[in-house]
C-alpha cells in the first residue's frame, strides 16, 4: 500500500539524491530477510504461534473464527493461506475442535489443543512452520519498504536509506518480523494509515478517503490496540490548532469550514473502514454457530439476523476479552512488578536497540537542538511534505504515551509502532548535517561521519548476533545475565528448544529435563525432553543434566539456585542448561529450590496450567470433562 513517492525536487533535493538508492535499499532488505529468515528456520515454534497457526487455518478452511477471538484475524488468516494451498492435514473430527463451540472456557482452551496436534501430530513441525512464516517474513520486507519510502520522501534518498538501515538492524523487527502474530501487521498498517490521514487531512480527496480506510481496517483488523489510531487522529487535529502548518486558512469562517470538511472527510473514511472490518469478519464467521447470540431469538427465522449480528458481536467480545486481560505482572531489573510500569519501554528500548541506533538518535535530538537554538527556524522538511512530518511525531507521542501508560508492559514487541515511528523521524538527519555545514564545515563532516559510523556499527551488531534476536541486548547490560534485565519474549518464547535438542546429542543424553516456556510439551521439539519443574526436583534428578528457560530463574519461577551449578547458555541466552550436584539440598536449604510456601505458578495462575495442557494433548479424550470443569469453577467465581 506504500505508494512509490519520489523525492522532493530543486536544489536541496539535488543535494540529497542518491541515484543507486533503491539498489541499495534492496540489498538492505535482502541482508534483513537472510538474518530475519534464517533465524526463523532455525526456531521452534513460540509461545503463541500454536494457537494462532491452528486458528488461522480454521478460519480459512472452515470460515469460523471460535478460535483465538482475542486477536483480530487478518495476520493469522494470511499466515494460514499458504498452509491451506500446500495441503497442510487437519482433523476437523477432533474433540478439540468438535467440543469447542462455546466462547469460554471450550474454545478457548480448544486453542491450544487443536493448535498443538496441528504442528506436530498431524503434520511434520518444521514444514508448517516455515510456510506459515513465509508470508510473515514479506511482511516485515513489505515494512521495511514503506519505511524505505516514507523516510525517503521526508529526507531524500540519504534519509531513506538511513532509516531503513536502522530498520533492517532492529532486533525487535528480526525477532518477531517472520513469526505468525500480530504486532507486525498492525504496525505496517498503522504506519501508512498515518501517511494516508495526513494526505487526507492536507488534501481531502476520494481516492484519499479510499486508501485511509483501507489501511485503518488493516489495523483494526490486524490488533485491538490499532484503535489508538483514532486517538493520533484526535492528536493531529489539536496539533493544528496549536502549532498552525503553512497554508491554513486565516480567517476564522474560512477555517472552520476547511475543519469541518476534513472531519467529514474522516468519518466517511471510518465508516468505510468499519464496512470493510465487518465484511471480513461476515465472511470468516460465515460457517460459526450464531447460538451465542439465541438471546435474540431462538427459532430458526431469527437465524438471518443472528448471523448478521455476528461481526459486530465477535469484534466487541474479543475486545473485551483483551481488556480483560490487559493488566498483566512485569519483570524489569530482576524485579517483578504487580502491573506495568511506565519506564518498561524506555528502557527495553535503550537496552535492545543496537548502540548505534541509540546514537543515531542522540545525534538527531542535538543537532537539531543546537541548530535550532543557533539559527532559530530550521527548515529541514519539504513544506509540502510537513503534514506527514507531523502525523508521524504526533502518532509517535500518542503510542508511545499509550504503551508507557499501559498496565500491561511486558514484550519490546507491543511498542513496534512507536520504534518505527522514531525509525522514520531519523531521516531528517542528513539534511540537519548538511544544514550544520553552511555554519561549520568541519562539524558537517564530523557529523556525517559519525551518522555513517552509527549506521555500519548497527548492521555489524545484529550481524554478530545473529540468530538469537530474541536475548538480544546490547553492550550496556553486560553487568547482569539477560534474564536479570527482563523476561517474557524480550529473552525467550520457546523458540530455542532446537538448542535443547542439540545440546542433548552433543553430550549423548537418552533423557533431558526441560523447563521451557510454553503450553505445549518440549518433546514436540526436542525427543529426549520430559516436562520438569525447576522449583520442584525429584531426588532422581541429582547429577544430571538439566535445561531451563531464562524466564524461570527470576520472573515466572524462583529458580536462581540452579546458577550457582555447572553452566551452559544456550539460544544466546535464552535457556540454560545445568548440571545438577550429586545430591540436590533440600528445599528452603542453601543451594537448594525454594520451600513450598514460596513456590509461584506459570504466569501467576493458581496452578501450573502446563501439565494439564500437555495431558490434554497427550489424551484429548479428557478434553470434555477439562473444559466442562473449567467453566464450573468460572460460574462459581462469578457467583451464578
Amino acid at each position: 500500500m506504500a505508494s512509490s513517492s519520489s523525492p522532493p525536487t530543486g536544489a536541496d533535493s539535488d543535494v540529497m539524491r542518491f541515484r543507486p538508492a533503491p539498489v541499495v535499499a534492496c540489498l538492505l532488505l535482502g541482508l534483513m530477510a537472510f538474518l530475519a529468515g534464517g533465524a526463523a528456520w532455525r526456531e521452534s515454534a513460540t509461545f503463541d504461534e500454536v494457537a494462532h497457526i491452528g486458528a488461522g487455518v480454521s478460519y480459512v478452511e472452515k470460515l469460523d473464527l471460535r478460535f483465538n477471538e482475542e486477536h483480530p484475524p487478518l495476520a493469522k488468516v494470511i499466515a494460514a493461506i499458504p498452509l491451506v494451498l500446500v495441503g497442510t492435514r487437519v482433523d476437523y473430527g477432533h474433540v478439540s475442535w468438535t467440543y469447542s463451540t462455546k466462547f469460554l472456557p471450550h474454545a478457548f482452551l480448544g486453542q491450544w489443543v487443536f493448535g498443538e496436534w496441528l504442528l506436530t501430530r498431524w503434520n511434520a513441525p518444521h514444514r508448517v512452520l516455515a510456510w506459515a512464516r513465509l508470508p510473515m517474513l514479506l511482511f516485515t520486507l513489505g515494512l521495511g519498504w514503506a519505511v524505505f519510502v516514507y523516510a525517503r520522501t521526508l529526507g531524500g534518498d540519504w534519509g531513506g536509506l538511513l532509516s531503513l538501515a536502522a530498520y533492517v538492524s532492529t532486533p525487535t523487527f528480526l525477532a518477531f518480523g517472520p513469526l505468525v502474530h500480530t504486532d507486525i501487521a498492525v504496525t505496517l498498517f498503522c504506519l501508512v494509515a498515518l501517511w494516508q490521514l495526513a494526505e487526507l487531512w492536507r488534501e481531502p480527496s476520494r481516492p484519499a478517503a479510499v486508501r485511509f480506510a483501507l489501511a485503518l481496517a488493516g489495523a483494526l483488523l490486524s490488533k485491538f490496540s490499532a484503535g489508538l489510531l483514532f486517538f493520533a487522529m484526535g492528536g493531529l487535529a489539536v496539533s493544528l490548532r496549536l502549532w498552525p502548518l503553512h497554508g491554513l486558512p486565516q480567517e476564522k469562517t474560512e477555517l472552520r469550514a476547511w475543519r469541518r470538511r476534513r472531519w467529514s472527510w474522516a468519518q466517511k473514511s471510518t465508516a468505510l473502514a468499519a464496512i470493510v472490518v465487518y465484511a471480513f469478519y461476515f465472511l470468516f464467521s460465515l460457517h460459526q454457530s450464531t447460538d451465542a447470540l439465541s438471546l435474540v431469538g431462538h427459532s430458526s427465522k431469527w437465524v438471518p439476523l443472528r448471523r448478521l449480528l455476528m461481526p459486530p458481536w465477535l469484534y466487541l467480545r474479543g475486545l473485551v476479552l483483551f481488556l480483560a486481560t490487559s493488566s498483566r505482572a512485569t519483570f524489569l531489573f530482576g524485579q517483578r512488578y504487580p502491573h506495568g510500569v511506565w519506564f518498561f519501554y524506555p528502557v527495553l528500548l535503550a537496552l535492545k536497540s543496537p548502540l548505534g541506533f541509540v546514537g543515531l538518535v542522540a545525534l538527531l535530538l542535538v543537532l537539531a537542538l543546537w541548530l535550532k537554538l543557533r539559527r532559530g527556524q530550521v527548515q529541514v522538511i519539504p513544506p509540502k511534505e510537513g503534514w506527514r512530518w507531523r502525523a508521524i511525531w504526533v502518532a509517535c507521542v500518542v503510542f508511545a504515551a499509550a504503551c508507557m501508560l499501559s498496565q500491561m508492559s511486558i514484550s519490546i514487541r507491543h511498542f513496534s509502532v512507536p520504534i518505527v515511528l522514531l525509525i522514520v523521524m531519523l531521516a531528517p538527519l542528513p539534511r540537519l548535517i548538511r544544514s550544520l555545514g553552511r555554519q561549520s564545515r568541519a562539524g558537517a563532516r564530523v557529523a556525517g561521519a559519525l551518522t555513517v559510523l552509527l549506521a555500519a556499527s548497527s548492521l555489524l551488531s545484529v550481524a554478530r548476533a545473529f540468530p538469537y534476536y530474541f536475548p538480544y541486548f546490547n553492550a550496556l547490560s553486560r553487568s547482569h545475565p539477560a534474564y536479570w534485565w527482563a523476561a517474557d519474549s524480550n529473552v525467550d518464547w520457546n523458540q530455542a528448544l532446537p538448542e535443547a535438542r542439540d545440546f542433548a546429542s552433543r553430550h549423548g543424553l537418552a533423557t533431558l529435563n526441560v523447563d521451557s516456556y510454553a503450553l505445549s510439551d518440549p518433546a514436540d521439539f526436542v525427543p529426549q525432553a520430559h516436562f520438569w519443574k525447576c522449583q520442584q526436583p525429584a531426588p532422581e534428578d541429582a547429577n544430571q543434566w538439566v535445561v531451563v528457560s531464562s524466564n524461570m530463574i527470576l520472573d515466572q519461577f524462583d529458580c536462581s539456585w540452579l546458577m550457582q551449578y555447572p553452566h551452559e547458555m544456550l539460544g544466546g541466552g535464552s535457556m540454560w542448561a545445568v548440571h545438577l550436584p550429586p545430591a540436590i539440598p533440600a528445599a528452603g536449604s542453601p543451594g537448594g529450590p525454594p520451600p513450598a510456601n514460596q513456590r509461584r505458578h506459570f504466569l501467576g495462575l493458581p496452578q501450573d496450567v502446563r501439565l494439564a495442557d500437555i495431558q490434554l494433548v497427550q489424551h484429548p479424550e479428557l478434553f470434555p470433562h477439562a473444559c466442562d470443569e473449567a467453566e464450573a469453577q468460572i460460574k462459581k467465581a462469578l457467583g451464578m
